[in-house]
């Protein structure tokens, strides 16, 4: 068997390290965050992004203190989907504060790009780097809920991404579609060799020309919780707020997928309840 010499072993001592503080500062900067709930697809195209950003919103809505993290560095959509443009500020500690809108503080990899049609084009190294900063640099203040929107797939940016930071469960998005579906076991098995939490399927674009049942069906076969179905209406039309805050119907939908989430996760359902306890 062969053996380091010893600069080898210094070097690789001094990447512990560096990785030991990197984890310890993160956990440091999100001590007060009390969940995060990563929501994640087998492959783009579901409504990710949409379903985060309306569950972000009702939480909010129904009292509880919220922030949604746009990790998907292919798509970082939030900022747009939630109509908020303004940049992070910066606090005395040099630490970036979230701007907020409709009661979500929100922090997005779009706020580095110099403009929305630029692709990020970055491999493993330069994510899990570009990850850690944002964590480590983020004062996201205490909150209930950090809703973390992560690229779709199965590649080297989800992966690394599940890997620099701790998630208590995962949503898993798909649609009625055939293909969908297959992707969305993919993602779940995934989820699963890194011994997560997964909280739940829910099937968005429910009904009409998708058909439905996609989403019960997995969950069915995968022995997990079908958190519930997001139907496809025209409200979604109205991009000036998320859609849960523009329709009672929509916001029971994301009200009756975030109770159940939580239930999975055995936090109390009644969130202003549970802000006064």
């Amino acid at each position: 068997m062969s053996q380091q010499n010893p600069a080898q072993a210094r070097a690789r001592i001094e990447a512990m390290k560096r990785q030991f503080e990197q984890k310890r500062q993160i956990d440091e900067a999100l001590a007060g965050i009390k969940n995060k709930i990563g929501v994640y697809s087998g492959k783009g195209g579901v409504g990710k992004t949409t379903i985060a950003v309306n569950l972000a919103a009702t939480l909010a809505n129904d009292g509880a203190r919220v922030g949604i993290l746009d990790v998907d560095v292919d798509c970082p959509n939030v900022v747009r989907a939630i109509n908020s443009f303004d940049q992070p500020m910066v606090g005395e500690d040099k630490k970036m504060i979230p701007p907020e809108k409709f009661g979500v503080k929100v922090m997005s990899m779009a706020f580095f790009q110099e403009n929305e049609d630029e692709a990020i084009i970055w491999r493993g190294p330069m994510i899990h780097n570009a990850i850690n900063q944002m964590l480590q640099s983020t004062d996201w203040g205490d909150l209930d809920y950090l809703i973390v929107d992560l690229p779709p797939g199965t590649s080297d940016a989800p992966l690394t991404i599940m890997q620099v930071l701790t998630m208590d469960g995962f949503i898993v998005v798909t649609t009625p579609q055939e293909l969908a579906k297959v992707d969305a076991k993919r993602s779940i098995n995934m989820v699963r060799k890194l011994q997560v939490n997964v909280l739940g399927v829910v099937e968005n674009m429910s009904g009409g020309v998708f058909g439905e049942g996609a989403g019960k069906e997995i969950a069915d076969e995968l022995d997990l919780d079908f958190l519930g179905a997001i139907g496809l209406r025209s409200e979604y039309q109205d991009t000036s707020k998320p859609t849960s805050l523009l329709s009672n119907d929509v916001l029971n939908e994301y009200r009756s997928v975030s109770k159940k989430a939580l239930s999975v996760l055995s936090l109390p359902v009644d969130f202003k309840y549970s802000l006064a306890s």
